[in-house]
């Protein structure tokens, strides 16, 4: 979504790097450049200037003058203060101090609020709830039956009285809800409300009637963060006609400018407490306002990729893969078959890599990849046996074309991922071995670093005085030495050698997927 913004934000830091000092005249062209990126990003015009005089006020103070660096210095304020415009702190929901906890759902139909019920409800559910959703939305067609689908594929309750469709009584469904809660021992109950097309006062009647009759420890409305800054004239009407206790963004995954995303804390004061970027239930969680700002500003997003790399990686098995992959040949197909599913657990394969430090420079490959993908490596590995999946080497001619028949694909399929699997295989077991990336700087002090063990040795020519390849050393620790150089000039002359910056990493994996 904010793929626009942050483009022009990277160039504008690229223009500042280098500078030793900032004149008056570099911030202000600075300033104007992110005035501009932020307008057309549809951010609402008191916040962009808010914004804008609060970095001013900070990029010409001692802030900036004095420090060594003052380019990073710029960049560390507007990362304040993005943080700031987008809530500050992260806000978690508010539990009733006795069960049940009431979150009532408002926003105008289309937003999104029936699938968000869901995915609001299973992410609760992971957290060790017991969530009841109610059907009070009786207006729209099918919004009851499509709210037992989602409640079904999420794997909790739904009470759904009624059948909807014009029939029924929302404000008495909401409220005998909370018996219910009661009786079958639900923690939390969330209430999916009747939205319009437009903001109107029967809608708005209704919305009071449901929160006067549940007293709702939460109300949370969902804002579509596709519509731009009419969503923030709906939040501002919702505010004021019903009010509510912070926003839940859906659609984060569409092609808007992000606008109303940026706007909506500083146009309504509420915060941000949850964001939706995807189709599936489980493409939800809690929003995090510095998580978010560092991903505009290119600087990646780390903790949550982590977070969901705990999800479905156990240590254990974590512990036992690092170490096949430092004792080398050990790693099989059938190893990066298992870690494969295990990363398709995680999410699209896009939306992981975006979470790195400056990935926006490879936008484009990233965008190229194609989940499906994995799908065609999981069908030639499970074409294999279990000894061929252990040992790569005695896949023959023969074999190959048995796993290419039984896996749907060409020949060239298969020997194109045992020859990238095993590319794969000797780069992770160098990283594994404390040598970090071929071709990085070493850092002193660090496994591998100058003047550690482990330490990558500067490269010799072909042609050095002892190190001349083909010549043999008599004494056995020069002898070891010449060959580890000898197989370093062979990678090296490699046409297919493991990338050698950090930035060739996305392109490899584009290799290893056979793209």
């Amino acid at each position: 979504m904010f793929t626009t913004l942050q483009d022009r934000l990277t160039a504008t830091f690229k223009n500042l790097r280098g500078k030793g000092k900032l004149s008056d005249a570099d911030i202000d062209a600075t300033l104007r450049e992110i005035r501009v990126a932020l307008l057309e990003a549809d951010v609402a015009l008191p916040v962009v200037k808010d914004f804008i005089a609060a970095v001013r006020e900070r990029a010409k103070g001692a802030e900036v003058s004095q420090a060594l660096n003052p380019a990073q210095q710029i960049i560390k304020i507007v990362d304040e203060e993005l943080v700031g415009i987008l809530g500050g702190e992260t806000r978690r929901i508010r539990f009733a101090k006795t069960p049940p906890t009431v979150i009532m759902l408002a926003g105008l139909q289309g937003a999104g609020k029936t699938t968000l019920a869901g995915k609001l409800a299973l992410w609760l559910k992971g957290q060790g709830h017991q969530p009841l959703l109610v059907a009070a939305d009786l207006q729209r067609p099918n919004a009851v039956q499509q709210l037992e689908v989602v409640a079904e594929r999420a794997g909790v309750s739904v009470f759904a009285p009624e059948p909807g469709s014009g029939v029924g009584d929302p404000v008495r469904v909401s409220r005998d809800a909370i018996t219910y809660a009661n009786d079958k021992l639900h923690d939390i109950v969330v209430v999916d409300t009747a939205g319009r097309l437009g903001v109107d006062e029967e809608m708005m009647q209704q919305a009071r009637q449901i929160r006067d009759a549940v007293h709702p420890d939460e109300v949370l409305f969902v804002l579509d963060a596709m519509v731009g800054q009419d969503a923030l004239t709906t939040a501002r009407a919702f505010l004021d006609g019903v009010g509510f206790d912070g926003v839940v963004l859906t659609k984060l995954d569409g092609d808007a400018r992000g606008g109303a995303a940026l706007s909506v804390r500083g146009v309504t004061g509420k915060p941000i407490m949850f964001a939706s970027n995807g189709e599936k239930l489980d493409e939800f969680d809690v929003f995090h306002p510095e998580r978010m700002a560092s991903r505009i500003l290119d600087m990646g997003d780390m903790l949550t990729l982590i977070e969901q790399a705990e999800k479905v990686f156990e240590r254990d098995q974590a512990e036992e893969m690092a170490a096949k992959l430092a004792s080398g040949s050990s790693f099989t197909l059938e190893d990066f078959l298992s870690q494969l599913q295990a990363v398709q657990k995680m999410g699209s394969i896009g939306k992981l890599l975006g979470m790195l430090p400056g990935m926006s420079e490879h936008k484009e490959a990233i965008n190229n990849l194609d989940d499906t993908e994995f799908d065609r490596i999981r069908a030639i590995i499970q074409s294999m046996t279990p000894g061929e999946r252990a040992d790569v080497k005695v896949l023959n001619a023969s074999r190959r074309q048995r796993i290419a028949t039984g896996s749907g694909t060409q020949v060239s399929d298969v020997n194109q991922l045992v020859n990238r699997f095993l590319e794969a295989r000797k780069m992770m077991s160098q990283m594994a071995k404390g040598g970090g990336i071929p071709g990085m700087p070493s850092i002193p002090g660090m496994p591998g670093g100058a003047g550690g063990k482990g330490g990558a040795r500067p490269k010799k020519g072909k042609k050095g005085a002892k190190g001349k390849k083909g010549r043999v050393s008599g004494n056995p620790a020069k002898r070891a030495q010449q060959a580890q150089q000898d197989a370093a000039q062979d990678v090296d002359a490699s046409p297919d050698a493991p990338p050698q910056t950090l930035t060739e990493l996305p392109d490899a994996f584009t290799d290893l997927l056979g793209r």
